[in-house]
């Protein structure tokens, strides 16, 4: 049998209340991150170059602009992970339609392929996790991470999910 930590507390706006849940977040996000980490590393790859695949994954012909205002990094940070992508055959940019300057960004089938795999990793675990929780749970959790966001955030959050 599995063990699991204590409910919260009908207090659980209390400082232990709240550390529990930084620690729960920071330790979730270690063990999904583990889940995919082997994969990653076999291509010279780590996280900022997951989260690159992820969101250029949700949409092809994303721009430049746009997975700078998803990941919230800088532009330099983001040419480095964009080229190391490139170069691995992950990822290809093209001209955008409208504007020839603008750099739009798509997987390539190498690319695809890579990030099906880190996301079906990451949704066996996920999946798991809320199939032992219920919905309801499920609800809430969604709920208090959607508070820790900036409204900003929230709004590109909304945008992606309307471009499943």
């Amino acid at each position: 049998m599995k063990d699991t930590l204590p409910s919260a507390s009908p207090l659980f706006l209390r400082e232990d209340e709240v550390r529990r849940g930084i620690e729960l977040l920071h330790f979730g996000h270690v063990s999904m991150m583990a889940s995919i980490e082997d994969v990653l590393s076999n291509h010279g790859l780590g996280q900022a170059h997951h989260r690159a695949l992820y969101f250029i994954g949700r949409q092809d012909d994303q721009t430049v602009g746009a997975i700078l205002s998803l990941l919230g990094i800088t532009k330099q940070s983001l040419g480095r992970v964009l080229q190391d992508l490139i170069d691995h055959g992950f990822m290809e940019t093209r001209a955008g339609i409208r504007d020839r300057r603008q750099k739009l960004l798509r997987l390539t089938p190498k690319g695809r392929e890579i990030e099906a795999e880190l996301f079906a990793r990451q949704r066996e675990r996920m999946g798991a996790a809320y199939a032992q929780a219920g919905q309801g749970p499920v609800t809430g959790f969604w709920r208090v991470l959607e508070g820790l966001l900036e409204p900003e955030q929230l709004r590109r959050l909304m945008t992606l999910q309307i471009k499943r």
